[in-house]
């Protein structure tokens, strides 16, 4: 309580002038004072990014809407784009294997958050961490967003955009750093102007690499890993632009980290045996790899003044493999660990898909209007291969050898094919914004999807289990806003927005539908030095599937859950030297219709009930002073509220708060040193509960050191 206490005090200290709802993003933080104060509070007239196809900003678009820029990854120092995103309000993500990038937002999580790539909604988990550095910026929205982004975004979408070729005709820079537990990055980023200026076509080149490696704060845990981004942008002609954008992320992961088993008996508040906090219960030689290639081209041309059209082509390949033993639980009186789930597979995926926007500007009835509108085709594939054998051992904790997944007995090498999906979708989407006054604009947009599922099976064909299963689907959505700049400087909206999600597996039912109600205020304060947001949503989720009452083997979709909560984000600058920033968010997440089997078999209900992994709190906060023209220092503060590690309610993971601080010295105009510790009390904490259950452990106290420059 005294943590919780403490950040809501210093929440209270740097945003009492002011609520809000999404991360206010300043300008770069730098040693000039004078180019900081000409800059601070400007943030929400920034692009809302994928919030909106129509090229609003933040303050214009009626909806909740978050940006981390590249200003703002740097400043809080983010190590890969989770990070950036859980400096957003709201926003809880962690990295446990097996899932991917696990997101908890507004009530909601796994499928219900989608996570897109440069807009692109990507099947397959894709979204696991990866280094921060080639990602120029992280966008969110809250609620309800399958207008913009298809199935899926119940309870809102997080986008990572990767850094393109921009027009400067040169400009590099560099980062190396190392921290505890031998952790490297070694990055560099280079733009370049390819022609004379003179050339009627101009062509201009970026390329980002990073390279990090680290042993990892769980024992025998070892990564490697490589991200570069290159593409090439080209003005064709003074109205015709096109950018070839080619991404590769290759991933290695030794005896990863699968939990941290908690003591018996299993009852209230989880708990772990902290001396053996660092230990690997996985097979010596486990291994998670990744292997991803993006490749985009993107046309850009201005048809007039007044009409403008994009048009996006792309091709995904991506290959995940994993072998390890992946569930670990102690004996009645805690004295070994039983392990088991041995598990390889390999997953494959390939998605290939265009996306065509045409923009207009235009006077509807005498009023001002713009219009967007377009489709998008896709074929997304992916291919599971599993083995799974029990792999049933029992080590001592305090001494053990962890063994080789091969000597498992009935595991074996190579991999055999189970299953092919294959999502076709086709869709038509359209957006509108109506000026009805000078203060006073509608927002309104719809979307078509015909969205196709055909399953291949690979293995032996049975009544149940046929060569061939399609299903198909048609849902509309769509969203209606009022957005009121009631004065030059604050405005007010209400919005409406539905979405949709397609069904799990191959369940032959409808889609299940979400709806949201929101209402919010986006606003400078005493005279630009600040700029906050505040939103309330309820959001409804309807007709998922969940276990029938009166019969345990089948499953109807008659599920509901409910979501409201409140939002509130600011930037303020204290003094010409003191910059404070926060954000802190409160959700009240339920089932109204939910039911699951237990251990014995029996079907339950746990209407009433939250979902796991689910905090009904989590805040932030940044304070950062500049003590000289070139030396300058920070603290940071995250707070997560305790989640239920069971559906039942009856065990919970305790609540967590984190302490950070940084100084920075400006070695020259083009070199900057940063020490940095994150988590400065060592706070033992759960990312992630794991239904073993088990902690996923975050991170202990750690120490970095960097060098940056910019030329």
């Amino acid at each position: 309580m005294k943590h919780i206490s403490l950040l809501a005090g210093l929440f209270g200290c740097a945003c009492a002038p002011a609520w809000a709802q999404t991360t206010i993003n300043l300008a770069p933080t730098t040693i000039d004072a004078s180019e900081q104060e000409s800059t601070a509070g400007l943030s929400l007239d920034q692009s809302s990014g994928m919030a909106s196809r129509l090229g609003l900003s933040v303050r214009e678009t009626p909806a909740s809407v978050a940006v981390a820029n590249r200003n703002d990854i740097e400043r809080h120092s983010a190590q890969n784009f989770q990070d950036a995103a859980n400096t957003l309000p709201g926003v809880n993500a962690s990295a446990p294997p097996g899932f991917g990038g696990f997101v908890s937002y507004r009530g909601f999580t796994s499928s219900q958050i989608t996570q897109m790539f440069n807009g692109i909604n990507v099947a397959g988990g894709l979204a696991r961490p990866v280094d921060a550095w080639i990602y120029d910026r992280v966008e969110l929205v809250g609620g309800p967003s399958s207008l913009i982004n298809g199935a899926g975004s119940v309870g809102g979408s997080l986008n990572y955009v990767t850094k393109l070729a921009t027009r400067e005709e040169q400009a590099a820079e560099g980062r190396v750093s190392y921290g505890s537990y031998d952790t490297t990055e070694t990055a560099f980023g280079v733009n370049h102007a390819l022609t004379d200026a003179s050339s009627d076509v101009q062509h201009y080149a970026r390329l980002d690499v990073s390279h990090n490696t680290g042993n990892g704060y769980i024992d025998r845990q070892e990564r490697d890993a490589w991200s570069a981004a290159f593409s090439l942008l080209s003005d064709l002609t003074p109205d015709l632009s096109h950018t070839l954008a080619l991404e590769y992320q290759d991933e290695h992961e030794d005896s990863p980290y699968w939990g941290t088993p908690v003591l018996n008996p299993k009852a209230g508040e989880l708990q772990i045996d902290r001396h053996n906090r660092f230990n690997n219960y996985n097979v010596e030689d486990g291994r998670y790899e990744q292997r991803t290639l993006w490749l985009r081209s993107i046309i850009d041309y201005r048809l007039n003044d007044s009409t403008r059209l994009r048009n996006t082509l792309y091709h995904l390949d991506s290959q995940r493999d994993y072998r390890n033993l992946e569930t670990y639980q102690y004996n009645a009186d805690n004295s070994a660990v039983n392990r088991s789930t041995a598990y390889q597979v390999r997953h494959q995926g390939e998605q290939n898909g265009n996306q065509f926007e045409l923009s207009h500007d235009t006077r509807l009835f005498g009023l001002d209007s713009t219009w967007s509108g377009g489709f998008e085709y896709k074929v997304n594939q992916t291919t599971n291969s599993p083995l799974n054998v029990k792999g049933a051992s029992s080590v001592n904790p305090d001494h053990y050898q962890p063994g080789h997944f091969y000597d498992i007995p009935g595991t074996k090498s190579g991999y055999v094919s189970d299953k092919t999906n294959e999502v076709t979708t086709r869709a038509l989407f359209v957006e509108n914004r109506l000026a009805l006054t000078e203060t006073l604009s509608l927002l309104t947009g719809v979307r078509y999807d015909d969205i196709a599922l055909d399953v291949t099976n690979h293995r032996a064909v049975t009544a149940s289990n046929p060569r061939h299963l399609k299903r198909s689907w048609e849902p509309v959505t769509g969203r209606v806003g009022l957005t009121w700049q009631f004065i030059p400087t604050a405005n007010a909206y209400v919005q409406y927005s539905t979405a949709v999600e397609q069904p799990g597996g191959t369940q032959d039912f409808d889609v299940s539908t979400g709806k949201q109600w929101e209402i919010g205020s986006k606003f400078n304060y005493l005279d630009g030095r600040g700029s906050a947001t505040v939103a309330a949503y309820r959001i409804e989720r309807s007709d998922f599937a969940v276990t029938d009452l009166q019969d345990p083997t089948k499953s109807i979709p008659v599920g509901q859950q409910t979501s409201k909560g409140i939002e509130l984000a600011s930037s303020f600058k204290i003094t010409p030297k003191l910059l404070a920033e926060g954000n802190i968010a409160w959700v009240d997440a339920r089932y109204d219709d939910f039911n699951e089997k237990n251990a014995a078999g029996m079907v339950i209900s746990r209407k009433g009930n939250t979902p796991t992994n689910v905090p009904d709190r989590v805040a932030n906060l940044w304070l950062t002073y500049d003590f000289a023209p070139r030396l300058q220092g920070g603290v940071d503060a995250r707070y997560v509220a305790s989640v239920y590690a069971d559906n039942a309610n009856t065990l919970t993971v305790p609540s967590y708060t984190l302490f950070g601080t940084f100084l920075s010295f400006k070695v020259d105009q083009h070199t900057t040193v940063t020490g940095r510790v994150r988590n400065l009390t060592n706070e033992v904490y759960a990312e992630f509960a794991h239904v073993s259950p088990a902690y996923y452990l975050g991170s202990p106290r750690t120490f970095e050191l960097a060098v940056q420059s910019r030329f």
